[in-house]
């Protein structure tokens, strides 16, 4: 009744290209748009075809009993189409209202056995397969816990994650906590999927008692931790990481965990106390290179170049000292020469610079010595735009010979490639480098020089 509502209120719904579903037959049975409807659409206009029909379906409805004389003028075209086929008639709304009666033109349906879409007899496997084809059907029918399973099975057989995760939330939703961890624990597929489920939709609490009935300590102090993410305030972040250093990490965890701590700890009293020297204005660097971010909750690197930066010359005492930094915590020696060489030549603190590679031995002798290789030194003293002066003392100290020259030409160091070349006395690429270098220069004559000796 409802269906047969709707097709006289929205006669344009019924021919609807888009509705697949339903295939949609004239009163003769003939489905409409085909060869067989048009010709008897085409007859339908006489006054004879129309009076028959009219008492056809007198005869076969006794509902339409109540139908005025002139609805028999009507056809079947006008009511499928949502128009009238002759214009002097009134429209077909009109004349039921007139009736006074209230009567609804069915919807012929095709046979059960044809759309079996809209039947709610499947078996869950026949589900799983109408949801990977993307299907919309209900999975409330399976009510007891066999189906349910068996239907969590299927899916996962299917390897579909999509479809594998929407069972896991039907069963998540009609299931006992207790029930659903104990099924799932003998499932790890399904498992491994609900585990994800719940931390991407950020469902904490059912995270952590899973993983306490799964007895995995580890991911439940770890889920824990990630926790500080969401704490904006820096001292209850500060308060909660301390409560997590006693939660049941690794070993190699809790070192971590206690190095964030400590880290936190330095960055707010660092913060406390950069800030009052900036906003006095008590400090040249401070004013010379004003402060663009905070360094609270920065990694270690950014904060080891923040000290760096500003904070180089100060005694291994305070908490902003770079080598308190590296000694707290146990920084390499790499990666403590990349960032304070990084910071120094930003500077252009070139004294900074040399005396981070200059090293004595125990005969007082001086010598330079980087743990990253002088070709490295060269690139980011190359990238923070320092003096061609600068670059070929350390291009000079590159071992080998190829990169030496390579990196010399490069960045137009030319005394380097001809002392190398000089070195390696051949005379055919200083004869052609020459002609790199300009006329009258002390390049030039420096060639000349070696030539004629």
């Amino acid at each position: 009744l409802k269906e047969s509502k709707r097709a006289v209120n929205s006669l344009r719904d019924i021919v609807d290209d888009d509705d697949d579903d339903l295939e949609r037959v004239s009163w003769s049975g003939e489905p409409v748009g085909s060869i067989s409807w048009s010709i008897k659409e085409t007859a339908s206009s006489s006054t004879s075809s129309l009076e028959g029909r009219d008492s056809s379906l007198q005869k076969g409805s006794s509902s339409y009993a109540a139908f005025p004389k002139q609805v028999s003028s009507y056809s079947l075209s006008s009511l499928f189409k949502g128009r009238n086929k002759l214009p002097s008639f009134q429209s077909l709304s009109d004349a039921l209202s007139d009736t006074g009666v209230k009567n609804y033109a069915p919807e012929l349906r095709r046979p059960k056995a044809e759309y079996k879409d809209y039947s709610s007899d499947w078996s869950p496997k026949d589900t799983v397969r109408r949801m990977q084809r993307g299907k919309v059907c209900s999975l409330e029918r399976f009510r007891s816990l066999q189906h349910k399973l068996v239907l969590l099975d299927e899916a996962v057989a299917g390897h579909d994650g999509n479809v594998i995760t929407a069972v896991l939330i039907f069963l998540k939703r009609t299931l006992r906590r207790e029930i659903l961890f104990r099924e799932l624990e003998v499932r790890q597929v399904a498992l491994c999927h609900l585990i994800h489920f719940l931390k991407e939709t950020g469902e904490q609490k059912l995270l952590l008692d899973l993983l306490r009935f799964l007895d995995r300590t580890e991911e439940v102090a770890l889920s824990q931790y990630r926790e500080h993410l969401n704490i904006q305030d820096v001292e209850k972040r500060r308060e909660f990481l301390k409560g997590c250093i006693g939660l049941p990490f690794s070993a190699e965890d809790t070192s971590h965990i206690q190095d964030h701590f400590t880290l936190l700890e330095r960055q707010i009293i660092i913060e406390a106390n950069d800030r009052h020297l900036e906003t006095a204005g008590q400090s040249e660097i401070f004013r010379k290179y004003p402060r663009k971010a905070s360094i609270l909750n920065m990694p270690l690197v950014t904060t080891l170049f923040y000290s760096c930066f500003y904070h180089y010359t100060e005694a291994e005492g305070t908490f902003s000292s770079p080598t308190n930094l590296k000694k707290t915590f146990k920084i390499p020696d790499k990666q403590y020469v990349l960032t304070a060489l990084a910071a120094r030549a930003k500077l252009r603190a070139w004294d900074d610079v040399d005396a981070l590679f200059t090293t004595k031995n125990w005969l007082g002798y001086t010598k330079k010595k980087a743990p990253i290789g002088f070709h490295r030194v060269v690139e980011i003293l190359q990238r923070n735009n320092a003096p061609v002066q600068v670059l070929q003392e350390y291009v000079r100290l590159v071992e080998d010979v190829e990169t030496r020259l390579n990196l010399a030409t490069k960045y137009k160091c030319h005394d380097v490639v001809i002392e190398t070349y000089r070195d390696l006395k051949d005379r055919i690429q200083l004869t052609a480098y020459k002609c790199k270098v300009e006329r009258g220069s002390a390049e030039e004559e420096k060639i000349n020089s070696i030539l004629s000796n």
